[in-house]
């Protein structure tokens, strides 16, 4: 399973930081972090999601109010 964050998308509410502990908060910037995560060539966040933290990750993009977080299992989209 894989996340992916897009940071621009971000409006900084922090609810996934409540839901996963990969998320953090960046109050400089108003935005939150996706730790252990590379950045793609369009600015997209992206890291793989361990076993035990599936359903965290999933909480996570369900509680963006903005759909910054998505979710991909095998490389099909599962959570916009």
């Amino acid at each position: 399973m894989r996340v992916e964050y897009d940071e621009d998308t971000c409006i900084g509410m922090f609810q996934c930081v409540a839901e996963w502990d990969a998320f953090t908060e960046d109050k400089s910037k108003g935005k939150a972090v996706l730790e252990d995560s590379e950045e793609s060539e369009d600015g997209v966040f992206a890291r793989e999601v361990p076993d035990d933290a599936e359903l965290d990750a999933k909480f996570a993009a369900r509680t963006c109010p903005v759909d910054a977080i998505t979710i991909y299992d095998d490389d099909e989209q599962i959570i916009p």
